[in-house]
């Protein structure tokens, strides 16, 4: 790559961070341009936001060449700077290594270990163009949570770091009882606000760094990655509840709609992420077969 001449390495002071964000403006960004999760979008919107390989920190790289604790991006007034935490493969802007606190200018290649970001700053042309065209290749249009492709490729390559790593990866699969004699018995616009409507409550569900998607039909998968068979029975048992607590109101009618679900972690016997997918969806008809409106793991 081209070297990045005047690169700052000024520290910042000890002040109190600040954010000043008018409203309706678009947020500061980075692109993630490789690995797993090629493409990603990860909003600055935090004062101090970790970087690194660890589940705790805010943006999480799954990738081996990333330290636990790899990175810090720093937001104080309009400046955006970074900080690399002592990690082993360093941190680097257009390949100049940051050495210390270092601002970050619009359109700055940004690399962790191999794992390479651009910086787009707010109100920038691209920042915009690149939110729509993400959501239309990620986001399923008519209940906006992600697509099926998304989370195909999400699963498969959370499958490889629990494999590489040793973490624990659950999955919920779960689908809409009765869906079909909603559209029959209140038309298929009632149909497709009971589907819009649900994927909003499973949203307000889960976690910030699980993944919901529509499978297709009325048919959603919750990635859990760090997460153990008994905590994502927890999680699925209360989106169960959330559903079924819910008044769906439409067109004068107050209807109330339930969802089956299954619940599968990654075992030491399942060779590719399918088989995962698979597992949770045995058990997702399990609880179909057994009365529905329940979890079975």
């Amino acid at each position: 790559m081209a070297s990045r001449p005047n690169i700052s390495t000024r520290k910042t002071s000890g002040s109190k961070l600040e954010i000043r964000r008018a409203p309706g403006r678009s947020r500061a960004c980075l692109i993630q341009y490789n690995g797993a999760k090629l493409g990603r979008r990860y909003v600055l919107d935090e004062a101090v936001i970790a970087v690194g390989r660890a589940s705790e920190n805010a943006i999480v790289i799954h990738d081996d060449s990333v330290s636990r604790e790899h990175a810090r991006i720093i937001l104080r007034d309009d400046e955006v700077a970074v900080e690399d935490l002592g990690s082993s493969n360093g941190t680097f802007i257009f390949d100049q290594p940051v050495l210390s606190c270092t601002p970050l200018n619009n359109g700055d290649m940004l690399r962790l270990g191999n794992i390479l970001f651009k910086y787009l700053a707010r109100d920038n042309v691209e920042n915009m163009f690149h939110d729509t065209i993400y959501r239309m290749a990620t986001i399923d249009a008519g209940t906006q949570v992600f697509n099926k492709k998304y989370l195909l490729e999400t699963l498969d390559a959370e499958f490889r770091f629990c494999r590489v790593f040793g973490r624990p990866l659950s999955l919920i699969y779960y689908d809409l009882d009765f869906f079909k004699k909603v559209n029959d018995a209140h038309g298929h616009g009632c149909g497709d606000y009971i589907l819009r409507e649900s994927a909003q409550i499973a949203k307000s569900c889960v976690r910030a760094d699980d993944v919901l998607a529509r499978y297709g039909g009325e048919e959603f998968v919750v990635v859990l990655p760090s997460t153990d068979g008994s905590t994502a029975v927890e999680l699925a048992e209360r989106l169960r509840k959330a559903v079924a607590d819910y008044v769906f109101v439409y067109d004068g009618s107050r209807l109330r709609q339930t969802i089956s679900l299954g619940v599968s972690e990654c075992r030491p016997e399942f060779a590719v992420a399918s088989e995962l997918l698979e597992d949770a969806d045995r058990k997702l008809y399990q609880s179909k077969n057994s009365g529905r409106n329940r979890v079975t793991r």
